[in-house]
């Protein structure tokens, strides 16, 4: 069900009022949280929209920007060792240091390099016994880590000789584990329900149904009163058809906030009727606004997600604009220290000492990351 994000303070006027001589019961306490819910949610979501629309733009722009400024470099790095590798003044060690660094170099690159760095990756593809080593190599470097992360050791791993093999054999394994939790789960809840009285289930329904009874009364309600055909005033008209067009479009969807909203300004009963209703039938209501908060959580983590993947960064509801404004503002840094480092070493390298210098010490940086 589609969330529809209202103002706080119209979710305040909405709550049931505590008075001296009638404090507030479990059900309509329980309303209220409901409501503030709704009203924490819609703040939340206001709040990611307004951050994102300040910053996404530019953030994305400079990531570009970075991106293609290191894609360039990396090319460049490439094309300057693959001409020293023609030469004679690197040693068979050093000729295998730098071929290892163009092959990386190409990884990065990946596909839709230009046809000039195309060819120079052609002439770099491994032989079918290197190139099956170098597979079976990272297949237990990724053995390792899905290992530590399953907790458990990959079941056959010797059947696995390549990296996409132990990828879905790790998977699979994964996927049983869950599956294995969930049916505990499962098993639990059936246990725990079968505990219970049937006669909650009958209080559930009878819930349900009063609250969809309440939905019709307000629903009609505000029909009767904003039905545009007994308005003769055009411009009165043209209003009462834009409200009962969105009164409509609540029913359908059981939004009760929005309804109650509307009922309270249209000087209909409005929230002060609320208070007045009986629990059972507010308890009923309170399945509603249960459903409206779903959805919005839902809507929450929605946006959460693809925000994260847009800007690169964590992005949530439980961080401050200040905090994912530094993400941001570290990863734009990081990115421009990978260019610049690209710079620095593309410059120090036209000097042959240097090369080989440098050679040596990605050489090191390579075989302590794949420790």
């Amino acid at each position: 069900m589609p969330s529809i994000a209202v103002a706080p303070s119209v979710y305040a006027a909405l709550s049931v009022q505590a008075r001296p001589d009638a404090p507030l019961s479990a059900v309509q306490q329980r309303y209220n949280a409901l409501l503030a819910r709704l009203e924490g949610l819609s703040a939340q979501v206001a709040r990611l929209q307004a951050w994102s629309d300040q910053h996404r733009h530019a953030h994305v722009q400079a990531l570009y920007q970075a991106a293609q400024q290191t894609r360039a470099l990396r090319q460049s790095l490439l094309l300057f060792l693959h001409e020293q590798l023609q030469g004679a003044a690197l040693t068979a060690q050093q000729q295998r240091m730098a071929r290892t660094q163009v092959r990386s170099l190409i990884a990065l690159l990946g596909t839709g390099a230009d046809p000039q760095v195309q060819a120079v990756a052609d002439l770099y593809r491994l032989d079918e016994d290197e190139l099956a080593e170098e597979r079976a190599q990272e297949a237990q470097r990724l053995r390792e880590q899905i290992e530590a992360a399953l907790g458990q050791p990959i079941h056959n791993a010797s059947q696995y000789q390549t990296p996409e093999e132990m990828m879905a054999a790790g998977m699979r394994q994964w996927q049983r584990q869950q599956q294995a939790d969930e049916e505990r789960k499962a098993a639990k809840r059936a246990a725990r329900k079968a505990l219970k009285k049937p006669a909650a289930h009958a209080q559930a329904q009878a819930q349900q149904v009063d609250a969809k009874g309440a939905i019709r009364t307000i629903f009609r309600q505000l029909a009767s009163a904003l039905h545009p055909d007994r308005e003769p005033d055009a411009q009165e008209r043209a209003r009462k058809t834009a409200l009962m067009s969105e009164v409509n479009a609540a029913y359908e969807k059981n939004d009760l906030s929005t309804l109650l909203r509307l009922q309270m300004q249209t000087a209909l009963s409005g929230a002060s009727g609320i208070g007045h209703l009986a629990d059972d039938r507010l308890a009923g209501m309170c399945l509603l606004l249960k459903e409206q908060v779903s959805a919005l959580e839902d809507d929450l983590a929605q946006l959460e997600a693809e925000l994260t993947q847009a800007m690169c960064v964590p992005v949530s509801a439980q961080l401050s604009e200040a905090t994912m404004t530094q993400a941001l503002q570290r990863l734009q840094a990081e990115q421009g220290h990978v260019a610049d480092s690209l710079s620095f070493d593309l410059k120090r390298i036209q000097n042959e000492a240097e090369l080989k210098r440098w050679l040596k010490e990605q050489s090191r940086a390579f075989k302590a990351t794949s420790a």
